[in-house]
């Protein structure tokens, strides 16, 4: 039994995850103590071997086949011993506190069912997914159709990513990314951990939605810092984190998943909360994005 779990996905990334092992074997550690498990899923690029070879205390569960990241996430929280599950991607470099600050607060705040940090770009930016609104047909319909970026300190008309919020300061917010999710063991298992449903995209706004249903907080936590490369696992950068041009078909796979993400989640919690012709038209616009995406893809 230990204090906090971190679970790790791989996919071909061995590069990044030995940094970002590196970095949490360098950052404080949990007074109640740690493990890490990663969950390989059947990379092909020499990750499983290092990361026994360099972090023989890691905790290796080696797939034989791509999981995708719910399933992964699972078969990890399934073997966790930690009090506190940390979901953290194998494309981020957590600072020295990363891990105790945001423990510390969840531990203080039992009503809190996630907590996330400032994620940031290798050049600074922050990262907008991990700061936002659910994908109500509203929220969406700014978003997509640029009103969102036109007027950002709108709380009207960008509601999907809030970039009115100030985030100097700590505050609830609906949406956080997986990237780095923490969250009490219990509370992953009362929920039943992550909608399989998914392989990659759109589970975490799941689990997100799942959460505030059951009534807990989720908390943007800006006061400590992770690196985050952002793309590397589903195959659009390179293991350097340097913008890569990926093969037509990786781009196209993650094109029809993201949108399949977005169907999913919209039949799942939405579909009888908006009146029919509403949701016709939603789900309509869903397919037309996703035939778009595919085609300028397959035209390149």
């Amino acid at each position: 039994m230990c204090e906090l779990s971190i679970i790790i996905v791989n996919y071909n990334t061995r590069d990044l995850l030995d940094d970002c092992l590196e970095s949490l074997y360098a950052a404080e550690r949990p007074s109640g103590g740690m493990e890490i498990i990663v969950v390989d899923n059947a990379s092909g690029d020499g990750s499983q071997a290092m990361a026994r070879q360099k972090y023989p205390d890691a905790r290796l569960i080696a797939s034989q086949e791509n999981l995708g990241f719910a399933r992964a996430n699972n078969r990890g929280a399934a073997v966790a011993q930690g009090q506190y599950l940390l979901f953290l991607n194998s494309d981020t470099k957590v600072e020295p506190r990363a891990l105790v600050e945001p423990l510390g607060y969840l531990k203080a705040h039992p009503q809190t069912g996630a907590i996330t940090v400032h994620l940031v770009y290798p050049d600074g930016r922050r990262d907008p997914d991990n700061h936002r609104g659910f994908p109500t047909p509203w929220n969406s319909l700014c978003h997509f159709s640029g009103l969102g970026r036109l007027f950002p300190r709108s709380p009207r008309l960008n509601g999907y990513f809030q970039a009115y919020r100030d985030f100097s300061q700590t505050h609830a917010i609906d949406v956080i990314a997986g990237s780095f999710m923490m969250m009490p063991a219990a509370v992953c298992r009362e929920l039943g951990g992550w909608d399989e449903t998914y392989f990659f995209y759109g589970e975490d706004i799941d689990l997100c939605y799942r959460l505030r249903q059951a009534g807990y907080v989720i908390i943007y936590y800006p006061h400590v810092r992770v690196l985050h490369y952002k793309g590397a696992s589903s195959g659009l950068r390179k293991e350097s984190a340097e913008i890569a041009r990926p093969p037509k078909a990786t781009r196209v796979k993650v094109a029809k998943e993201s949108v399949r993400a977005m169907r999913l989640f919209y039949e799942k919690f939405y579909s009888q909360k908006y009146p029919r012709w509403l949701t016709a038209l939603v789900l309509a616009g869903i397919e037309l994005r996703g035939w778009f995406r595919v085609v300028k893809h397959q035209l390149r």
